[in-house]
C-alpha cells in the first residue's frame, strides 16, 4: 500500500507537468512548422524569447503574473487559492487540478496493481502519455509524434523486457496491425467520399496500443473507442456543442479504450461490446 501511495503522490507531480505539456507542446510544434516553412521560402525569422517545456515559468493566463512555487503545489494550491489567481483573482481552470487528480489516481492504481516496480512505472508512463494525448487531441486535433512514437517504442521495449504480459511477437504484430488497419480505413473512406475521416496520428496511436496489448486486443479496443465516441458525439450534437464541421477527434476515445483495457483487460471489453 505504501508503494501505491508513493506512486499516487508522484502522479500528482507528473499531472502538474502534464498540464504544461498539454498547453505548450502544440504551441511549440506550430512555431517549429512556421520556422520550417519560412526556411523553405528563404525568409528570416525574428528572434523570439525561448518557449519550451521548461521556459518561461508558469504564469497566470489572465494577468501574466509569474507563479511562485507555493502556487504550483498540485491540488493543494488550487484549494488554498480557492480556484483563483492570487494576484488578479481571475478564475483558474478546473482542468488543471482535474488533470493532476486523474494522473494521481491512475498512478495509484498502477502502484496498487504492480507496486513501485519497473512494471508499475512502465504502466504509469503509459497512463501519463495517454492522458496528455487525449487533451491535446481534443483541444487541437493533433496527436504529436513526440508522444505517439515514444509510446509505441515503449510498448515494444516493455514486451521485450517482459514488463507486460505480451509476447514480443504479439506486440510487434499488434503495432503493425494497429497502424495498417486504420490506414486502410482512412484510404477506403477517402476514396469513397473524397474526405479525410481521421489523421495519421490516429494510426500511430492505435499502433502503440497494439504494442502494449498485442494484436489480440485491437478489436475490443477499436470497438470500445467507437462506442465511447458515438455516445460522446451524440451528446455533443444534442447539446449543440459540436465544433465547426461536426468533427470530433478520435484519439481521445482510443486513449480511453486503452486505459479501459489496462484496468479491465481486453476480455472484459469484449464482453462489454457483446462479442
Amino acid at each position: 500500500m505504501m508503494d501505491a501511495s508513493l506512486l499516487g503522490l508522484l502522479g500528482l507531480l507528473i499531472g502538474s507537468f502534464l498540464n504544461v505539456v498539454i498547453y505548450r507542446l502544440p504551441v511549440m510544434l506550430e512555431a517549429q512548422w512556421k520556422a520550417e516553412c519560412a526556411d523553405l521560402q528563404g525568409q528570416s525569422q525574428p528572434e523570439s524569447p525561448p518557449f519550451n517545456l521548461m521556459a518561461p515559468r508558469s504564469r497566470c493566463q489572465a494577468c501574466s503574473h509569474q507563479l511562485g512555487w507555493y502556487e504550483n503545489i498540485p491540488l493543494l494550491s488550487y484549494l488554498v487559492l480557492r480556484g483563483k489567481c492570487h494576484h488578479c483573482k481571475a478564475a483558474i481552470s478546473l482542468r488543471y487540478p482535474a488533470v493532476e487528480l486523474i494522473t494521481g489516481l491512475l498512478f495509484l492504481w498502477c502502484g496498487w496493481q504492480y507496486g513501485a516496480s519497473a512494471t508499475g512505472l512502465a504502466w504509469c508512463g503509459f497512463c501519463a502519455v495517454l492522458l496528455a494525448l487525449t487533451l491535446i487531441d481534443w483541444d487541437t486535433t493533433l496527436l504529436p509524434d513526440d508522444l505517439t512514437l515514444p509510446l509505441l517504442w515503449a510498448g515494444l521495449i516493455a514486451a521485450a523486457l517482459q514488463l507486460t504480459p505480451i509476447q514480443l511477437t504479439d506486440a510487434l504484430w499488434g503495432a503493425v496491425a494497429g497502424y495498417l488497419s486504420l490506414w486502410l480505413v482512412y484510404w477506403a473512406f477517402k476514396l469513397a467520399t473524397g474526405k479525410e475521416g481521421m489523421g495519421y496520428g490516429d494510426f500511430k496511436l492505435f499502433a502503440a496500443l497494439g504494442a502494449w496489448f498485442g494484436w489480440q486486443a485491437l478489436v475490443p479496443i477499436i470497438l470500445m473507442a467507437s462506442v465511447i465516441g458515438a455516445v460522446v458525439g451524440v451528446g455533443l450534437k444534442f447539446s449543440k456543442n459540436l465544433r465547426e464541421g461536426g468533427y470530433v477527434p478520435f484519439g481521445p476515445f482510443l486513449s480511453m479504450a486503452g486505459l479501459t483495457a489496462m484496468v479491465a483487460g481486453p476480455t472484459a471489453m469484449l464482453r462489454f461490446v457483446g462479442l
